[in-house]
């Protein structure tokens, strides 16, 4: 076997592709193509943030990987008020090259390997189990964390709130599994980069003291700009908790020269230091959802979840990919739910991120 083909063996089929026709058919109708489909960011950076990366833009050195003393304060001080988290000091954050990065590679940069178990929900962003295979540890999905064997489980990622499905997990869930996790020496990181993003409930981060104790032993919670801000194409993140595994962390990402560029940094001490544009943009959003998610049950949709997130959780109890084909004929182009695990093959996940005229497209078909 040759070394291409080895490492390609340890991935899944990357699923995108298979939606290829579909997307050919969607955008054949008069109208043009409505892609909800990719959760990818359509409205403009906020101009505060412009400024902030412009201003930044003779950095002519080198970043360092711990970031600017300033992006630090940002990052403890929104922590502070926005997660709850107390006493957060400069060794319990740090940046990452785009929260897609660190959730790749963060059990490979943890040195787990053969015989290690990675968990993630059943219903999942695949990336979760692409980093477990690209370290070669055990991928493996749940249902309830807290009744897996803890035997060689080193890393149990939380998706709270979740994509695809939007669910958010209650304060005394994630007490429990806090609990659990300690109890059984294993580590959590938890992907909180929808919490801004919040319908019909309030998000608790792991940080949170009602749910951690206020201790950070054993936890890092995962969180980016790219939906709250709409700094996708900045790459702007970071994560924070454990301040022993974030050192670890952070020697392992020096030698690998994963540094946030100096602009990026700028602009993600702006974007954490405003508060309108995420209102404003949240409220976008929430326009967006209102008025799909009424067009959708018209149509005969049912939603499930869905209760914070950029996505519908919609099905028409019928198997996801009739469910994209009836769409595409529409123009209307959605993910199916069994890209994210064989749970959602009824469902498809359909993306609040259009514009507001491709959005009103999109109902007028489904009307």
């Amino acid at each position: 076997m040759s070394t291409v083909s080895a490492v390609s063996s340890r991935l899944p089929v990357f699923p995108w592709d298979k939606l290829e026709p579909y997307k050919a058919t969607a955008a054949a109708h008069p109208d043009g193509i409505v892609d909800l489909s990719i959760g990818t960011p359509v409205d403009p950076v906020p101009a505060v943030i412009q400024r902030a990366l412009t201003s930044a833009a003779d950095s002519p050195g080198y970043p360092t990987v711990w970031g600017t003393v300033e992006l630090r304060d940002a990052l403890t001080g929104w922590a502070g008020r926005r997660l709850g988290a107390r006493g957060m000091t400069h060794g319990h954050v740090l940046p990452v090259v785009g929260s897609k990065e660190l959730v790749a590679w963060l059990p490979t940069q943890l040195a787990l390997g053969t015989g290690d178990r990675v968990a993630f929900p059943s219903l999942a962003y695949p990336t979760y189990e692409v980093g477990a295979r690209l370290c070669g540890a055990e991928p493996v999905p749940y249902d309830d964390p807290t009744a897996l064997d803890p035997a060689g489980l080193k890393l149990l990622w939380l998706n709270s709130p979740s994509n695809p499905t939007g669910a958010v997990l209650s304060k005394d869930e994630l007490t429990r599994i806090v609990a659990w996790a300690r109890e059984h020496g294993v580590l959590i990181a938890s992907d909180e980069c929808y919490l801004d993003l919040c319908w019909e409930t309030e998000p608790f981060s792991v940080l949170h003291p009602d749910v951690c104790g206020g201790s950070y032993e054993g936890l890092l919670a995962v969180h980016s700009l790219s939906k709250r801000s709409n700094l996708a194409g900045y790459r702007a993140a970071f994560v924070a908790g454990d301040a022993a595994v974030l050192y670890e962390l952070l020697q392992v990402r020096k030698h690998g020269g994963m540094m946030t560029p100096a602009p990026v940094q700028a602009a993600t001490v702006a974007a954490l230091g405003d508060e309108t544009h995420v209102q404003e943009q949240r409220a976008r959003y929430a326009a967006r959802r209102t008025a799909l998610r009424a067009a959708l049950e018209a149509h005969g949709f049912r939603i499930d979840h869905s209760e914070a997130s950029l996505y519908l959780w919609s099905t028409r109890d019928e198997p996801c990919w009739d469910t994209v084909a009836h769409l595409a004929e529409l123009g209307i182009l959605v993910a199916p739910g069994d890209f994210y695990g064989p749970g959602g093959g009824r469902h498809v996940r359909v993306a609040l991120t259009a514009t507001d005229e491709r959005i009103e497209a999109a109902v007028k078909r489904l009307g």
